[in-house]
């Protein structure tokens, strides 16, 4: 089993980076296979509604979202963290988390997802929010922890003196340790839960 690890900050030892290395020391403890891709630093350009990735199969500029595809569709689980820039996350992560998900074609129901933020003090319950629905539309469960999966510091590893933040992140790994496994379970009894032919409609329609 394993999880794909997003990091969303341009700073690769920046404090969204130590709680991502909090959950994969419990992963590792675990036996559960990780990768860590740091995307925040990479010239990521957002989604122009081409509608090529549904001819192709993936998205028609090829950069690191259709590199890391393969990762992401063999993967149990996906962790994506990111730094809060005005109550959001990242601009360059939520492009990559946009092409990402709306190019590839394979189906993501039951990978479990979590997000994870890091802030100096506010902007951290809407930015949680924000990453967890490319998750919620994508029918991937998402794992919880024992508070709003968050990390406070300003300066790169004031984080570590978080004692509450990094316990959330422990938590976090070890709930979606056991959904992963319990999931893995239920596919082999059950298989995976019955889709619909997708309908799509809006309001004039």
């Amino acid at each position: 089993m394993n999880v794909l690890m997003i990091n969303g900050s341009p700073r690769p030892n920046g404090n969204t980076s130590l709680a991502l290395r909090e959950m994969e020391s419990v992963f590792k403890a675990e036996s559960i296979e990780t990768e860590t891709i740091q995307i925040g630093n990479k010239p990521i350009r957002g989604c122009i509604a081409c509608g090529q990735c549904a001819e192709k199969g993936r998205c028609v500029f090829d950069d690191a979202v259709n590199e890391i595809a393969p990762k992401f569709e063999a993967a149990d689980g996906l962790v994506v963290g990111s730094p809060v820039y005005y109550a959001s996350a990242n601009a360059t992560l939520v492009a990559f988390l946009t092409r990402l998900f709306y190019s590839t074609p394979f189906d993501k129901t039951m990978k479990v997802g979590a997000a994870v933020v890091a802030a100096r003090r506010g902007g951290l319950s809407a930015t949680f929010d924000e990453l967890n629905k490319f998750f919620t539309v994508s029918s991937m469960p998402v794992a919880p922890s024992q508070y709003w999966n968050s990390v406070h510091g300003r300066e790169s590893g004031q984080a570590a003196q978080d004692a509450e933040g990094l316990q959330t992140m422990r938590t976090l790994a070890r709930n979606m340790t056991f959904l992963i496994r319990s999931i893995e379970l239920g596919k082999e009894k059950y298989g995976l839960p019955e889709r619909e032919k997708f309908q799509r409609t809006n309001f004039i329609h």
